[in-house]
């Protein structure tokens, strides 16, 4: 089968796309999980994820890059397996300009000439070993949807946020609007959790699911940045879930690591499990210094340059 593979990058050291921003929101970074330096600091990561996927994934047909207006310095354009795709392409005016990727990743079905199968990753993503489309669909062609198991997730939440009376974060909460959109108009409730790395879906199944739940997903498309009543992409894997269109796999460390660039103990977990697929995730507890270790590190990890670089 054809793969194609979506990333979202932006460049959040550009002073003009900083100054577009700050003019929507009408504030600079606040430190917040939802607007803090580390939801859009621009490591090189898009390069060595790259690097990655022509060491591992030669299979891959084309690589989409959704950007706002910026393509990085480094990237050849000229590659015929590459095209950048503006946000203009694929939102519709309400929602421009977008700082949300709980917004934009609603309409990257909506990529002219995107395969029916794709991969969509964030640029902080990577590919660890050698894999074939297998590892990401079934021989049938449906999804490999992998999850962290979270059997009593719906009742925690109650209880961390009405009995306990803590806040649920912005990220838990909007997986859980999706959760619950789905309980309401398929009938079950999925607790379980993305495994926050490279996902696999079908173009035409998320055309329909976006058809089914119109109604919840456009009145967030006005939200710039991001907001605790924005539908989660989980949206797409549980309806497919309950509609028995995918194969649900649950994650170990050996299969999918998250790696938290301020715990610096993490380096030495994803050498020791060796995972399938890990993602370097950056956040509003991370500093300066943990970010020029994440550039030196995949530097070690991915040294030769790329066909995708200039």
């Amino acid at each position: 089968m054809e793969v194609d593979l979506v990333y979202l990058w932006v460049n959040g050291n550009d002073p003009q796309w900083r100054a577009k921003r700050n003019a929507v929101i009408g504030r600079t970074e606040d430190g917040s999980a939802v607007n803090c330096e580390g939801r859009y600091a621009d490591n090189d990561e898009l390069k060595f994820s790259l690097r990655a996927v022509e060491m591992y994934a030669p299979w891959i047909r084309k690589i989409f890059i959704v950007t706002d207006n910026q393509v990085p310095a480094w990237l050849d354009t000229s590659n015929p397996k590459i095209r950048i795709v503006d946000h203009t392409e694929i939102l519709p005016p309400e929602a421009l300009p977008s700082f949300n990727s709980s917004v934009i990743e609603h309409f990257i079905c909506r990529i002219p000439g995107l395969s029916e199968h794709y991969l969509y990753a964030n640029d902080d993503m990577f590919i660890n070993r050698p894999v074939t489309p297998l590892d990401f669909f079934t021989p049938n062609g449906f999804p490999i949807i992998r999850f962290s198991r979270r059997p009593f997730r719906k009742l925690t939440l109650f209880l961390k946020e009405k009995v306990l009376h803590k806040k649920i974060s912005s990220y838990n909460r909007k997986i859980q609007n999706a959760a619950r959109a789905v309980e309401r108009k398929l009938g079950v409730y999925i607790g379980d959790k993305s495994h926050h790395n490279i996902d696999s879906y079908n173009k035409s199944y998320c055309q329909r699911v976006y058809d089914m739940f119109r109604e919840e997903i456009e009145p967030t498309l006005p939200h710039h940045v991001r907001d605790d009543r924005d539908i989660q992409r989980n949206l797409y894997s549980y309806a497919a879930i309950v509609e028995k269109q995918c194969r649900l796999e649950y994650v170990s460390q050996k299969t999918s690591f998250r790696f938290h660039i301020d715990n610096h103990e993490h380096y030495s977990k994803l050498e020791k499990y060796n995972p399938l697929l890990f993602c370097m995730n950056d956040s509003e507890y991370a500093v300066p210094a943990d970010r020029e270790l994440v550039t030196e590190y995949l530097n070690t990890r991915f040294p030769d340059k790329s066909a995708f670089e200039k």
